[in-house]
């Protein structure tokens, strides 16, 4: 116990807080900005157990945020780097490793094991996905989301009367409405701030210390350092749409319903192409350059996709580009609609990314 007599000492929180702790077991879904230091925080106030879920590689461009990572993570597992790295410094944390993202098939599996969940995902689907099953498993779930200088904070579900995401978001944003970090930027230290007081929401929920951010929402801009919060009410009308049993979630498609489009990159489209069965279509406009002379590569501009899209078969994956990849995230949410099927991808960057060999004819 000397590693958290400074915690000992406080009067709220004494050897029952932090035998509470030890005997806690705290789900973190991403080890992302937020997730690294939540994560860092939890183990370093004496969590007992610690779940990391996710099924990202590390990349350079994380590391100004991702404060587990370093350079020779680059490329590893960030669930699996996380752990070591919180197993080296804290060996009296018991750390799972969940080497893949969160879905409705496997969470069932893995939510009923822990206590308190935190949210350090970066899309609407999984955020709407998460809030559902932690409403059907009854567990709390401290949500935490930032946008370039801006972050906010709130914990969901922590019994009768509380309210969840839905209540939040009623409305399901389209794809491409709210950037993310990839496509906004983000100040590194942001994501610090608000993965710290996710960690600290969860502790004091541990803990009974303190006031908990229940039906309420804290939000904060680095810009001017303002923080103030909002009352959050709990709205029948808002649930209408959760799935109310657990068959009912498990036949949910997140990615259809919050208008997903998986987005990837030009390395990895060009790797996973293949001539017989897959398609880059250009959808800019013709006086656009520079073109791309690649049989695989068909010209269709954005306003002519959707009647031409028949000409496609569910076999066959399509790779949507333009310019800088703006118009082709909601071009293929529109697509992947209208041909009812996933197998449809918006290239980052487009032409103008570094990786494209557009790029590379200038």
């Amino acid at each position: 116990m000397e590693r958290f007599e400074r915690q000992i000492i406080l009067p709220e929180l004494g050897r029952e807080g932090q035998q509470k702790l030890k005997m806690a077991k705290v789900l973190v879904a991403g080890a992302g900005g937020l997730g690294c230091p939540a994560i860092l925080y939890l183990a370093a106030a004496g969590v007992g157990t610690i779940g990391i879920a996710d099924g990202d590689q590390v990349e350079a461009s994380n590391l100004n945020r991702q404060v587990l990572f370093g350079f020779n993570n680059i490329g590893s597992s960030k669930a699996a780097a996380a752990a070591k790295f919180i197993s080296e410094r804290y060996p009296d944390t018991q750390v799972n490793v969940y080497d893949r993202f969160l879905t409705v098939e496997n969470i069932p599996k893995i939510l009923p094991f822990y206590d308190i969940v935190i949210d350090g995902t970066d899309s609407f689907a999984t955020r709407y996905m998460l809030n559902d099953a932690s409403v059907l498993f009854g567990k709390p779930l401290v949500y935490g989301a930032i946008y370039r200088y801006e972050g906010q904070i709130a914990l969901f579900n922590t019994g009768k009367g509380s309210a969840n995401y839905r209540d939040l978001f009623p409305k399901i944003p389209d794809s491409g409405e709210i950037a993310n970090c990839s496509e906004a930027g983000v100040l590194g230290v942001l994501p610090g701030i608000f993965g710290t007081l996710q960690a600290t929401e969860a502790i004091k929920w541990i803990t009974g210390i303190g006031e908990l951010l229940i039906n309420k929402v804290l939000f904060c801009n680095l810009k001017n350092h303002s923080f103030y919060e909002i009352d959050l009410v709990p709205s029948n009308e808002a649930q209408k749409n959760r799935p109310a049993t657990l068959e009912v979630f498990l036949k949910t498609d997140y990615s259809v319903n919050c208008q997903t489009v998986s987005d990837i990159g030009w390395n990895e489209a060009l790797e996973s192409s293949n001539p017989k069965s897959s398609v880059f279509i250009d959808i800019r406009e013709p006086d656009e350059i520079p073109r791309w002379s690649n049989s695989q590569c068909l010209e269709i501009p954005y306003g002519e996709l959707e009647e031409k899209a028949e000409l496609f078969s569910e076999e066959t994956s399509i790779f949507l580009f333009c310019q800088h990849g703006i118009r082709s995230r909601p071009a293929a949410v529109e697509l992947r609609k209208t041909l009812k099927r996933n197998n449809i991808y918006s290239v980052t960057g487009g032409v103008e990314h570094p990786d494209s060999p557009v790029k590379q004819l200038i």
